[in-house]
């Protein structure tokens, strides 16, 4: 790979596909949605999420003043919009600050498993809306996988073992589908104490397909006893509460309920597939895993283990699981208008890519914006914030930032080489540390003397920020959408299931 560039560039997110395609069609999307429940539109947090995104980056809306005092230079640096699913460079500095926190201070030097856990369809519509049923899922799961690990420690000698795990919840799939499941990073292996009262991690033995078939035996009569306390067992599917999320917002329902099946919810094309990208007969097959189970539409994958001591592997690990859902890299606006997504990888029919309308793709964003205040990264065992050994097992910080240093007080050392404390303590950490441990950028080095930019002001005042925009001959006005370019879907066009007031979404996942 090639040395990384010292040189920081601004991004130009007006520049970018993404931009484009919500800044030309989202009122239009906006427009179909509210057609389909007579005016009842989307949630207030799906639409702020994207007029947030139209915001990302542009000076207009507030930034940051950095002043350099050798040669009087004046960078200024935009805010972010901090959404969730729709903003890649929102999702990828939460994607590294988050992967930072956890190599540097939460997974100890031990060898970590992933453990991937797919639900079957008509779970995957439940668990995007009903958070509290999502946390209880992942705590059935990761319990039998601690307790598994435990079984096999005590066979081993170690006679109160105890692991640890970060849950990262995933909300989406490689096609932008509604696809919530589960990456698991846990710890391969248990802690056990002494007698000294010293604390030794016992590795597990080496897995097999068996061992992975034997914890999704566990786990599947857990989870099935759990959605039937809940009211969503397969005896009652028209329980109370399995149509809440079509009660609480409808038509972001229908959109989640299509985009789980795969099929187009918006348009004239309503109900059938997107178009495929290069799709080839006989694909090529996917390599058997040895560490893979499947039962009654549950998948259970457990076959990626990083060794102790591969820091750097493991960091790309929690990369991978902490990803945002899409990427600039493989998005192109085709000269029809036409939006092509480049999936990861090939299917097994040989598909590269999936061709969506504007106005679908939106759609398919929408749904994968998860409800304010929600967690999608959960502790559990000597990992978790409350456990008795966790101050033992996790990594102490490095930086200087113990009981009575203020931030003020490191914030200088951390401004003044930022390439020397790109791997200090993550949470709370500067701009300038991020970049720098990202990409290798020294953000604060002038470009015109070599000096160090330092941050003088917040501005956000809108009559500030337009005066000072105004001086410089940048632009002043905030971006927002185009008007809708076509009117909604033509009066007379039949419900789809999903949208009718006798029926629910939910049946789309049955």
């Amino acid at each position: 790979m090639p040395a990384p560039s010292t040189t920081y560039e601004p991004r130009h997110p007006a520049q970018g596909p993404l931009y484009q395609i919500v800044h030309d069609h989202f009122e239009t999307f906006r427009a179909h949605a509210a057609h389909l429940r007579d005016g009842e539109g989307l949630p207030r947090f799906v639409e702020q999420e994207f007029r947030n995104f139209m915001q990302c980056g542009c000076l207009a809306g507030g930034f940051a003043r950095f002043h350099c005092g050798d040669c009087g230079l004046d960078r200024l640096v935009p805010f972010s919009c901090k959404s969730r699913a729709v903003c890649p460079s929102c999702g990828g500095r939460r994607m590294a600050e988050r992967t930072a926190h956890l190599i540097d201070h939460v997974f100890p030097n031990v060898p970590v498993r992933q453990w991937v856990l797919s639900v079957p369809y008509r779970l995957r519509y439940q668990l995007a809306w009903h958070h509290d049923l999502c946390r209880a899922l992942v705590g059935v799961f990761l319990r039998a996988v601690l307790g598994f690990l435990r079984a096999r420690a005590r066979d081993g000698g170690v006679a109160d073992g105890r692991g640890g795990a970060v849950a990262v919840i995933q909300r989406f799939g490689g096609a932008l589908n509604l696809n919530v499941h589960v990456h698991a990073l846990v710890l391969d292996g248990v802690f056990g104490r002494h007698a000294a009262g010293a604390l030794t991690f016992h590795p597990t033995p080496r897995l097999m397909a068996l061992d992975i078939a034997e914890v999704l035996a566990t786990v599947e009569p857990r989870i099935k006893r759990l959605l039937h306390r809940v009211g969503l067992g397969d005896g009652d599917p028209d329980g109370a509460a399995s149509d809440a999320w079509a009660e609480d917002a409808p038509v972001l329902a229908g959109l989640a309920a299509a985009s789980v099946q795969g099929i187009v919810a918006l348009g004239p094309q309503r109900g059938v597939r997107p178009r495929l990208g290069d799709p080839c007969e006989g694909g090529a097959a996917s390599a058997p895993d040895g560490c893979h189970a499947r039962a009654n539409g549950f998948d259970l994958h457990a076959g990626l283990v990083v060794p102790a001591g591969q820091r750097a592997r493991l960091e790309r690990v929690c990369r991978y699981a902490l990803r945002p859902p899409v990427s600039q890299e493989r998005l192109y606006v085709t000269d029809e208008g036409l939006v092509r997504l480049q999936l990861r990888q090939p299917w097994r029919n040989g598909t590269t890519a999936v061709v969506f309308d504007p106005v679908e793709f939106l759609g398919r964003l929408a749904v994968l914006v998860p409800r304010p205040r929600i967690n999608l990264i959960l502790y559990h065992g000597v990992l978790g914030p409350r456990a008795a050994w966790r101050s033992e097992v996790v990594p102490s910080p490095k930086d200087g930032r113990e009981a009575g240093v203020t931030a003020s007080d490191t914030e200088p050392a951390r401004e003044a080489d930022p390439t020397e404390t790109a791997h200090r303590r993550a949470r709370g950490q500067c701009w300038a540390s991020l970049m720098a441990r990202t990409f290798g950028l020294d953000v604060l080095a002038c470009p015109r003397c070599g000096g160090r930019l330092r941050l003088i002001a917040l501005i956000e005042e809108a009559a500030v920020v337009d005066r000072i925009l105004r001086h410089l001959g940048l632009p002043t006005e905030i971006p927002t959408p185009c008007p809708a370019r076509a009117p909604p879907l033509p009066t007379g066009t039949p419900a789809r299931a999903g949208w009718d007031d006798d029926s629910s979404a939910f049946d789309l996942c049955s």
